[in-house]
């Protein structure tokens, strides 16, 4: 493939690989404490991610440039924003107290490690198999929502163990069936915690129920759709 032709699509990896200097940001914000900065950069970054796939498969970038692995690209930057960086704040926050911030925090980045070496990951509806190590979103809903160690604590362990279950998870994006819906309740996760971040990570009222009822949705949807095809098939 012509060098000249190859330059505009290489701009596809270099959108992905900002998600690095992103991360960055991010881990400097939680180092000094600023937890709600650390998850701005990450909602920054999980919309980086949520274009860069579309642009790829669109342009057919695997082919057409062969001599670069986006998806090792795409899972380094991906362990660091939806496993690594959260599993920081987990245990270096005040949301549990020594040693279940370490304890927590070991088991995120120890399954979701694990997690990402799995190649049957992907489902044919475009679905995950096991809770996609989307810690992302679910930490900083725990940060937000819980004020109870207990829940949190159990919480986060049912999640590393669904990690490894033959249970379904959404892919807002590419999973087809209530498509539409499953983007409308994104949106409106991400209002509810752009809200939340203004209000120094802190729901209340409706803020609080859009924040909690989306991701409660975001999390079983899959699931659900997972049971419905199981019993008609009965």
């Amino acid at each position: 493939m012509p060098l000249k032709s190859a330059h505009p699509l290489f701009l596809i990896h270099v959108l992905t690989a900002l998600g690095a200097p992103i991360a960055l940001l991010a881990l400097l914000a939680g180092a000094q404490g600023d937890w709600a900065m650390l998850f701005v950069w990450l909602g920054i970054a999980l919309v980086v991610d949520g274009v860069d796939g579309p642009l790829a498969r669109r342009y057919d970038i695997a082919r057409r440039m062969p001599q670069w692995s986006g998806a090792s690209l795409d899972f380094v930057i991906d362990y660091a924003t939806y496993v690594f960086l959260p599993a920081f704040a987990l245990a270096g926050s005040d949301m549990l107290s020594t040693p279940w911030n370490w304890i927590c925090g070991g088991l995120v980045v120890f399954t979701g490690a694990l997690y990402f070496a799995d190649n049957g990951m992907k489902q044919p509806d475009g679905s995950f198999k096991g809770f996609p190590a989307g810690w992302n979103m679910v930490v900083f809903g725990l940060m937000v929502l819980s004020s109870s160690q207990v829940f949190t604590v159990l919480f986060v362990i049912a999640l590393c163990a669904l990690t490894f279950a033959p249970v379904r998870f959404v892919h807002p994006v590419r999973v087809a069936r209530w498509r539409v819906l499953t983007l409308a309740v994104t949106l409106v996760w991400f209002v509810a915690a752009g809200l939340a971040i203004a209000n120094g990570l802190s729901a209340e009222g409706i803020v609080k129920w859009l924040l909690a009822g989306s991701s409660i949705y975001l999390l079983l949807v899959s699931a659900v759709q997972q049971g419905l095809e199981a019993i008609s098939r009965r």
